[in-house]
């Protein structure tokens, strides 16, 4: 099966390197999506831009794809179930939360005129990296992109109801499928309150598992595309 893989902020295709072989073995053909203004030089790119890539990806795939979306591009993952129900077979999420409607897509951090750049590890200590070396850590940092204000604060807009009937997994790596569930309970994520094909699973590992767990990662990508 075609699964499109979609990094979270900063990275570009090159994320889901050590991911593809193991997809690979299982059977599979990983789709890479270098997002518009992550690694492209697309300076002015909007979040319109990004979800209009993520689309391209899915109408050029083999079949019916599984979308993949890590951190803050699972909102990215979920525009395919959004604008494109009936064309996935499933939409994964890793360690992200789709964006609620009317909201930006993901204005977390400051930018420096009209780019997000990567922040340092600092924000991320504790579980979120404890599992990378000092090494990696200064690998992935070295291939990250600022990502342009335009994606960062694009407004999120969901259209079809659809969405929520496309089977949706959540893998859970520094966080664990029952506080995932309490988030949900208590209404703080409204897109995944109201999926009626969800599957929360675990991974060990911390933000970053396409790095740190990629054959872990692929057996569990390679189970949601059978579900």
């Amino acid at each position: 099966m075609d699964i499109v893989l979609i990094a979270g902020l900063w990275l570009d295709g090159s994320a889901w390197d050590d991911v593809l072989p193991e997809l690979e073995r299982l059977g599979h053909r990983g789709i890479p999506v270098t997002l518009p203004g992550q690694g492209d030089g697309a300076t002015s790119a909007s979040y319109d831009d990004q979800a209009g890539a993520v689309i391209a990806a899915v109408d050029a795939a083999d079949g019916s794809p599984l979308v993949v979306g890590h951190s803050a591009a699972s909102t990215l993952a979920w525009v395919a179930a959004d604008r494109r129900p009936d064309a996935v077979t499933g939409v994964v999420l890793i360690g992200g939360f789709p964006t609620t409607d009317g909201n930006a897509y993901a204005d977390f951090f400051d930018a420096d005129r009209d780019a997000v750049p990567f922040p340092g590890w600092e924000p991320f200590a504790g579980p979120d990296s404890d599992d990378m070396s000092p090494e990696l850590k200064a690998e992935v940092a070295a291939a990250t992109h600022p990502v342009p204000v335009g994606v960062t604060k694009g407004t999120v807009r969901w259209t079809d109801e659809r969405r929520h009937g496309v089977p949706l997994t959540l893998v859970c790596p520094e966080f664990s499928p029952a506080q995932a569930q309490e988030w949900i309970d208590s209404g703080d994520v409204p897109e995944l309150a109201d999926a009626t094909a969800l599957e929360l699973v675990d991974i060990e590992s911390g933000h970053w598992p396409m790095f740190t767990q990629p054959a872990a990662l692929a057996a569990l990508l390679d189970k949601a595309s059978r579900r």
